[in-house]
C-alpha cells in the first residue's frame, strides 16, 4: 500500500523550482529606507587586536622614542612602559600614496580603493566584550548581530541560499554570538561554513530507502517529505497564532533544501580560472585557506547572499601579540593576498561599486611595550578600513595622536561605525527597529553618527 500511495502523492507534486514561496516570507527582498550604495556586505573580521601602528597607522615619532619611558595607556592607565618601535617599515601604495606597513604589501597596492580609518574607539579591553561590540553594538549583552539586522532589514536576492553566511573554521572570542540572531526571527541568525571537503553537514542528500518505485527516489521523495512536514507544521503553526520560532523553522527547512541544489557549486572551484585561482593565492585542491574563504565569499555575493563574514582565526593563536609582535607576520601573511584579490576581482566583475568590503579586528595594541617585545590590549584608538558600496577610496580619515595612543582627530566610535554601514545599505539607524520586551532596539543603541565624510 505505502508505495502506491507514495507514488501518487507523488504525481501530484509539483516539480522542483516551481513550487511557490510561502506567503509572506520574511526573506523576501526588503527595499531600504533610501536608496542605498551598498547591497551586500563582505565583513573581514581578524580576530585578536591587531596593532594599528604596526599595520595602518604611521607613527614616526615611536620609530624614534624605541625604549623612552612615556605613560602609553591611552589614558586608560597611569602606568608607565617603555615604548616599543613598530617592527616593519611602511611604504606608500596606490596613486593616493596612504602609508601602509610591509606587513600588508598586496593590500597597501589596493590603497585607492580603501577607506582608511585611523580613530576608531571601543569601551572596553576584553576580547570578549570588544568583539561581541564591534559585531552586535552591545558589550555586556548577547544582541542581534549586525549580519541579522541586515538580513532582518532587506531579506534576500536568493531564496536557494541564506541570506548571512560565516565563514569560520574556528570560532572567535564571544562564540557563536557574533552571528547570531538573539531576539530576532532565527532565521536571520548567520549560517556557519567551516572550510574542509565539506563546509555545510550533511549538504548532500542522503540515498532513499528501498524498495521505492522509481518516481519515489531521490529529489522526488524528498520533496514529499518535506511538503508533508510544510503541512502539519503550517496546521499547527494556523492554530496557534504568531509563532516566530515555529515561522523560523518552517523558512529554514526550506532553505536547507534548496540549499542541497545550489550551495554545493557555490564551494566547487573547479570553473574558476588559473589565474583567479592565483589571484588569491589558492591552490586547485585547497579547500581550506583564507584564500578559499575570500573567493567562496566572492561567489556567494555574486549570487546575492546579502552578508559574508570572513574569521581569519578563533580564540588562540590569533593577534593577540602579547609576548612579541612578530607573531603579525604569519597571521598577516596569510590573509594579505586574498585580501588584495578580493578586491581587485569584485572591482573588475563589477560588483565592487554594490558590495561594502570591510576589515576590522576588535581594538588595537598599546604603544608601550607589554612582554618582551608585545603590545598590551589597546581600546582607546585603533585601525579600520571599508572599500567600495559608495566608501570614497584613496583617503584616511581620523587620526590617532603622536604615539597612537588616543584619539587625535574625527574619533569613530563602534556605534558611529554601525550607523555609516547600515546608512550605506540605505538603512536610517534610527529606525531600523525591533519591538522585544516592551521596547523598540536598534543596532546603534540609543546612538551613533553617520560618518558622512567618507561617503563618496
Amino acid at each position: 500500500m505505502f508505495p502506491g500511495i507514495l507514488a501518487e502523492l507523488l504525481a501530484a507534486d509539483e516539480p522542483r523550482g516551481r513550487r511557490p514561496q510561502p506567503a509572506n516570507d520574511p526573506l523576501t527582498p526588503k527595499e531600504p529606507h533610501f536608496p542605498p550604495t551598498a547591497k551586500r556586505v563582505i565583513f573581514l573580521f581578524s580576530t585578536g587586536g591587531v596593532s594599528h601602528m604596526d599595520t595602518f597607522d604611521y607613527k614616526p615619532r615611536l620609530f624614534q622614542a624605541d625604549g623612552r619611558m612615556m605613560g602609553a595607556g591611552g589614558g586608560l592607565s597611569l602606568e608607565q612602559r617603555p615604548l616599543l618601535r613598530p617592527r616593519w617599515p611602511f611604504r606608500r601604495g596606490g596613486r593616493c600614496g596612504t602609508l601602509v606597513s610591509d606587513l600588508f604589501p598586496n593590500v597597501r597596492e589596493r590603497m585607492d580603493d580603501i577607506c582608511l580609518i585611523n580613530s576608531m574607539t571601543t569601551d572596553n579591553n576584553e576580547h570578549f566584550q570588544a568583539t561581541l561590540a564591534i559585531h552586535t553594538g552591545s558589550f555586556f549583552f548577547a544582541r542581534p548581530s549586525m549580519g541579522s539586522w541586515i538580513s532582518y532589514g532587506l531579506g534576500t536576492f536568493n531564496q536557494n541560499l541564506p541570506s548571512f553566511v560565516v565563514i569560520a573554521p574556528y570560532l572567535p572570542y564571544a562564540g557563536t554570538q557574533v552571528f547570531a540572531n538573539d531576539f530576532l526571527p532565527a532565521y536571520h541568525q548567520g549560517t556557519r561554513v567551516l572550510p574542509g571537503r565539506e563546509p555545510i553537514a550533511n549538504l548532500r542528500r542522503p540515498s532513499p530507502p528501498t524498495p521505492l518505485p522509481t518516481a519515489a527516489r531521490g529529489d522526488r521523495l524528498q520533496q514529499l517529505e518535506l511538503g508533508l512536514a510544510r503541512a502539519f507544521n503550517q496546521g499547527h503553526l494556523n492554530r496557534n497564532g504568531n509563532d516566530s520560532e515555529l515561522a523560523a523553522r518552517l523558512r529554514t527547512f526550506e532553505t536547507a533544501y534548496q540549499m542541497q541544489f545550489e550551495a554545493p557549486e557555490v564551494f566547487d572551484l573547479s570553473r574558476e580560472t588559473n589565474e583567479t585561482l592565483r589571484l588569491y593565492g589558492v591552490d586547485r585542491n585547497d579547500t581550506q585557506s583564507f584564500g578559499w574563504q575570500c573567493l567562496v565569499a566572492r561567489r556567494l555575493a555574486e549570487r546575492g547572499v546579502r552578508y559574508i563574514e570572513l574569521i581569519d582565526t578563533g580564540s588562540s593563536n590569533n593577534w593577540d601579540a602579547h609576548s612579541d609582535m612578530a607573531a603579525h607576520e604569519p597571521l598577516a601573511r596569510k590573509i594579505d593576498r586574498p585580501i588584495a584579490g578580493l578586491l581587485q576581482d569584485l572591482k573588475r566583475r563589477g560588483l565592487l561599486d554594490d558590495t561594502l568590503v570591510i576589515w576590522t579586528s576588535e581594538f588595537g595594541r598599546t604603544p608601550g611595550q607589554d612582554g618582551a617585545r608585545g603590545r598590551g590590549h589597546h581600546p582607546a584608538v585603533y585601525s579600520t578600513w571599508l572599500a567600495g558600496g559608495g566608501i570614497k577610496g584613496g583617503m584616511v580619515y581620523g587620526k590617532s595622536d603622536d604615539i597612537g595612543a588616543t584619539v587625535a582627530e574625527n574619533p569613530v566610535h563602534v556605534h558611529d561605525f554601525h550607523a555609516t554601514v547600515l546608512h550605506l545599505l540605505g538603512f536610517d539607524h534610527e529606525r531600523l527597529t525591533y519591538r522585544h520586551a516592551g521596547r523598540d532596539f536598534r543596532l546603534t543603541d540609543v546612538a551613533g553618527t553617520v560618518m558622512d565624510d567618507i561617503i563618496a
